[in-house]
This record gives structure tokens, sequence and C-alpha cells, in this order.
């Protein structure tokens, strides 16, 4: 469990160079191109202060570097030893959800419920015969189970319709905060903030534009 508040400084910036060809340079002169060498700054030394138990919400349009960040400061907070698991490492196998979670069929079916995942039928389905957002469920519903520091989801529930999306973010930053773990998700939609009540909100604008507030409850 995260037990202080850990600064995570965030630098990202890149070279963009274009390849000088015969066609490319004929473009330049024609559109009146500059084609020297550009940096292109995506987050300038932004520091983000995490503290135990934070529900950090990073939002922003594709292509404007939430998953960046993301990345950031889930590889920092396990560089600083700390257990992170993050939704695309959860591994399926193939038998039946309800025994691949939980100690016993009754924490199973409370684990699996957490995640949205309430009818029985899914319950004996392998994940080959689900939908891509029951399998979603069933991931969420395994870093629930994980015991991690750090819950980390990009692209979070992006799969799922928004009715369920509401309610599976509701019981996840409830748990979180009963199990006093630290969730850090990022997404394009602004639609889940009252569910998942975050304490940390990043909004990720283009080039090296960033908001960020924090939200005591």
């Amino acid at each position: 469990m995260m037990d202080k508040s850990e600064t995570i400084v965030v630098d990202k910036r890149f070279s963009s160079r274009v390849m000088q060809t015969e066609r490319v340079l004929e473009v330049a002169e024609a559109f009146g191109l500059g084609l020297e060498e550009r940096d292109f700054v995506i987050y300038d030394n932004l520091a983000i202060d995490v503290t135990p138990g934070d529900v950090v919400y990073i939002n922003g349009q594709s292509g404007s570097g939430k998953s960046l960040v993301l990345r950031e400061l889930a590889s920092a907070l396990k560089e600083r030893g700390y257990k992170v698991v993050s939704i695309d490492d959860v591994e399926l196998l193939d038998k039946p959800l309800v025994d691949q979670i939980g100690t016993d069929t009754n924490d199973a079916v409370r684990l699996l419920s957490l995640a949205g995942l309430n009818d029985a039928y899914l319950l004996v389905r392998n994940p080959s015969q689900l939908s891509d957002g029951q399998k979603y469920r069933f991931k969420l519903a395994k870093i629930i189970e994980s015991n991690a520091d750090v819950w980390v989801a990009d692209e979070f529930c992006a799969v799922l319709d928004r009715e369920t999306a509401s309610v599976v973010s509701f019981n996840v930053q409830r748990t979180a905060r009963k199990l006093g773990a630290t969730v850090i998700v990022a997404t394009t939609h602004t639609d889940l903030v009252n569910d998942l009540k975050p304490s940390l909100v990043i909004e990720k604008y283009y080039k090296a534009k960033v908001a960020m507030r924090r939200d005591e409850e």
C-alpha cells in the first residue's frame, strides 16, 4: 500500500525530422514549408503529486498524450517499489470465469459482481465466449482481487455502454478506497467523474497544455 505522497515529474518531448526526398523538397518549395528539425513538447517537467488512495482521472482527446502520462505514472510508482497492476497485463485463461478468480465460489461471485458480471450464465463461460465488454469487466475484477497498491486502466470503460460504465466506475472507486488502493485511469469520456469521484483530475490538451485540479472529499 502506498504510505506517502509521491511526486512524479513527467518530461516528454520528441524531435521530428522530415526525410528530404525529391518529392518532399518539391512540396516544401511549392508550399513554402520549412523542413528544419523541430522539438515537440508533450509534457514540460510536469510535477504530479500522487497520494495514497488517490483516484486519478486523466482525460483528453485521442492523441493528446493522456495514455503517455498514465504509463509514466505507473512506471514511476513501480520503480519506487509499489505493486502496480494494469488491466492490459491481466491474463485470461481458457477456463470458466468462476474458476479463475476468488478464494471460493462465493468470493468469485462477489468479485465478479463488483465488475458488473452478475449473470450466472456468464460465470460458467470461458473468456473466448465473452464479448469485449464482458472481458474488460472480468479484467477489472481481477485487478480488484490483485491486492496491488496501484490499479491502472487505460481507455477506462471505453468498451462498455455508458450505464454499465457508470455502475462499474462507482464500484471500482468505492472498493479501491475501502482497500486503500490508488487508481489511475485515462479516458476520452467526461461522463464518469461523478461516479469515480476522483481526487486528482488531469486534463490533457494538445501540445504541452495541461490543467490539474485536486478535489478532496
